[in-house]
């Protein structure tokens, strides 16, 4: 089992380039950039884990240029976000984008993606919260055209483009995993239809612990023809727990991701070698 690292980059947080030296050096297997474009003031939407919307979520900057910083200040650190929220991006030009950073990363880019939760920050988008699950998966569907075509055209609903040309196309083939975030089993169903990986919280309600879900989402992806072992679940959301770290491994969880504060370098790298005096025990 693999650990990362996650973090809403901020201009008082740690920098993307520091935090990823860091994490390579003390063998970390990736970092992990969320996304929010914005919180509108008047916001009733309320994500389970809390009352009030953290202030990191709406001082966070852009994901995309986070990671590119810190491919460019590592060698082998996977750069993933953690999730970009494609119903509020562009298909064609979050696949440009995509496509760039995987090569700027030499092929070391996760796609993480998501369909949110914030009605109010995705009608700022034009984005209509009811369908947000159908535009996000023809956002996908086009992107992956992008990708793996010479001259990609898509049509559907709600995502329609003539032939285009558009270069380059990934590093990775046919494309960097889709990495599909969100819960059980809404999320988990939309990882097995066109994702390459399940990215759920540990522990949201209404489950205590993510993994009692792992046999089930295993038989989903079977039923659907899918084999489960080409869709890796990633756990965010890990705590310094080698019992409880030892257990998921055990479950047959691919990743845990460990999600840190938006803090300075100070607090953060002990933070990193107590986390890596853990995973010296667990043996990765």
């Amino acid at each position: 089992m693999q650990i990362g690292v996650g973090m809403f980059f901020t201009d008082y947080s740690i920098t993307a380039p520091e935090l990823g030296r860091a994490l390579e050096e003390r063998g970390f297997e990736s970092l992990w950039a969320p996304e929010h474009s914005h919180i509108p003031v008047r916001t009733k939407s309320r994500f389970p884990l809390w009352d009030e919307i953290p202030k990191k979520y709406y001082d966070v900057m852009d994901p995309f240029v986070t990671l590119t910083a810190a491919a460019v200040a590592t060698k082998t650190l996977k750069l993933g976000t953690g999730i970009c929220l494609v119903a509020q991006r562009d298909p064609v030009q979050t696949a440009k984008l995509v496509s760039s950073i995987d090569h700027v990363s030499g092929g070391r880019f996760l796609f993480g993606v998501g369909n949110g939760w914030n009605a109010e920050e995705m009608a700022d988008h034009g984005t209509a919260f009811k369908t947000r699950n159908k535009l996000a998966r023809e956002r996908i569907e086009a992107m992956k055209v992008i990708w793996t075509q010479g001259k990609p055209e898509y049509h559907g609903e709600m995502v329609d483009f003539p032939p285009m040309m558009t270069w380059p196309k990934p590093l990775q083939e046919p494309h960097p995993p889709i990495i599909v975030g969100g819960s059980f089993p809404y999320a988990a169903r939309r990882a097995v239809a066109y994702g390459d990986g399940w990215i759920p919280h540990a522990a949201l309600p209404p489950y205590d612990d993510v993994t009692e879900y792992l046999p089930d989402f295993r038989q989903m992806a079977e039923a659907a023809g899918r084999d489960p072992e080409s869709l890796p679940v990633t756990v965010w959301g890990a705590q310094p727990d080698l019992d409880q770290l030892k257990k998921r491994s055990d479950l047959g969880v691919a990743r845990v991701v460990v999600s840190m504060d938006s803090e300075s370098s100070d607090v953060i790298l002990p933070q990193l070698d107590r986390w890596a005096e853990l995973m010296m025990k667990l043996g990765t």
